[in-house]
């Protein structure tokens, strides 16, 4: 057993004696995978989360449940808790392991559409879900914001070692942004808030079973939902590249597997490609944010020598993939008979 784990594991006594394994690929939560085959997943929350969000999570998986959709459910503790904080102030929490396979981008049409069919469903699960969240960051999709607080950084930063390299894309993000001519006033419903490939579980032969990593949950804009969703799930390339471009085919598989299950009318389908965008143009400006605080995203020392170079990287991809989803904005509205 990993030793950082043992004294948090004692509350799930289920676990006990098993092997456990670090799950890489996260950007915020650490996780690991607990037994030979795994049985469970736990997961150390990262102090931007309040222990408050299991509520929130228990309450909208049990729902999804009950309409027989997949889902990790928490398993609580031995003093029947749904999660355990140490003496240290670090929440914990474990829920079961879903077999099968995750990815860091779709492969095919065929996969785009099993996500796009999974997501619909799963909205469909939560539609008639009367919930008070009892955790929520109104701020997490507040693109304004987010263009402000790159501002703030450059501000508080004029002497960061990066401040040259970083200043002119930042720029390039504020323009980009200023440039944008959607509503940011969609309607707001329950959503998963982090739809990027790697939070979808498939089974071996494509099946997409369930949505992973949960702490997002809130009400958004049907269209930054999907817009977020897409923005991972088209982009051939991965988020440490600004060799990048946008996948219309991938686009118009993931609305047509939705449409399946939940009819999107002319006016969404407008506002989701604006919102896809959008959303390539806020994680731009928090990975460009971050490449100066050096302080929220996790970062790869086999990619980037500092966080900070590491977000900057990313900064620079998502700024050239929501050009390339400006430049395609025609030719997704054509695939989806806007025109």
């Amino acid at each position: 057993m990993i030793d950082a784990l043992e004294p948090s594991l004692k509350h799930w006594p289920f676990l006990s004696g098993m092997t456990a394994a670090r799950i890489d690929g996260g950007l915020i939560n650490t996780t690991w995978s607990v037994g030979q085959p795994p049985v469970a997943v736990v997961q150390q929350l990262s102090p931007i989360f309040s222990p408050a969000v299991h509520r929130d999570i228990e309450a909208i998986t049990a729902h999804v449940a009950a309409k027989g959709i997949t889902t990790p459910r928490l398993l609580r503790t031995a003093e029947g808790d749904l999660f355990h904080t140490d003496s240290e102030g670090v929440t914990w929490r474990c829920m079961n392991w879903i077999p099968g396979v995750s990815h860091h981008r779709i492969l095919d049409a065929d996969m785009a559409e099993q996500a796009g069919g999974l997501v619909a469903r799963w909205h469909g699960a939560v539609e008639d879900l009367e919930h008070a969240f009892a955790f929520s960051r109104p701020e997490a999709h507040d693109t304004p914001l987010h263009m402000q607080f790159v501002e703030g950084a450059l501000n508080a930063h004029a002497e960061h070692r990066l401040l040259a390299d970083v200043e002119p894309v930042a720029q390039a993000i504020l323009k980009a942004w200023g440039a944008w001519d959607g509503d940011l006033h969609g309607s707001l419903r329950i959503c998963h808030g982090d739809l990027k490939v790697s939070n979808i579980r498939f089974s071996a032969s494509g099946e997409a079973l369930c949505l992973l990593d949960l702490d997002t949950l809130s009400f958004l804009p049907l269209e930054v939902e999907l817009g977020d969703a897409f923005r991972s799930w088209c982009n051939a390339s991965d988020e440490n590249t600004t060799d990048v471009s946008f996948d219309a085919n991938l686009f118009e598989a993931g609305v047509r597997g939705y449409e399946r299950f939940r009819p999107l009318g002319s006016e969404m389908k407008q506002r989701l490609v604006l919102g896809v965008e959008r959303i390539c143009l806020e994680l731009a400006a928090r990975f460009c944010a971050d490449a100066l605080n050096e302080s929220y995203f996790g970062w790869d020392a086999s990619v980037a020598p500092s966080r900070g170079d590491h977000n900057l990287l990313r900064a620079k991809g998502q700024l050239a993939l929501a050009m390339e989803v400006r430049e395609q904005r025609k030719e997704l509205e054509l695939r989806l008979g806007l025109r």
